[in-house]
């Protein structure tokens, strides 16, 4: 699956279309995804001891994958994803529309550190 948690996200079919929100969290056996704030149901739920009354909670539910569209987080468009590998070896996302790097997790680069200088 080419999403991942915290991206952000926006719905392309459905009650919701439109709509956009942060991924929450993944299942990829059933490829289904639960986005903050979109698909909402409310489930009616019954007292579970004497003395407590019953009450209706608004839960998420997970939604398909190929009803979700990645917004770019430069250019902000709603994109496809396509990858590039790097020279060290490490693949990236990369937004169709910008063809800018997508990853959080950008390469970071290494301080070189002095075996010498503690003395």
């Amino acid at each position: 699956m080419k999403l991942k948690i915290k991206d952000q996200v926006k719905i392309l079919s459905g009650k919701d279309r439109g709509r956009s929100g942060t991924i929450l969290a993944i299942f990829p056996k059933e490829s289904r995804v639960l986005v903050e704030g979109v698909n909402l149901y409310k489930k009616h739920m019954k007292p579970t001891r004497s003395g407590e009354s019953g009450a209706i909670v608004t839960k998420p539910r997970p939604l398909p994958s190929s009803k979700l569209a990645l917004l770019c987080p430069h250019c902000q468009k709603p994109t496809r994803i396509a990858y590039q590998l790097a020279g060290n070896g490490k693949k990236y996302r990369l937004c169709k529309h910008c063809q800018k790097i997508i990853d959080q997790s950008l390469p970071k680069k290494t301080k070189a550190t002095s075996k010498t200088a503690k003395k």
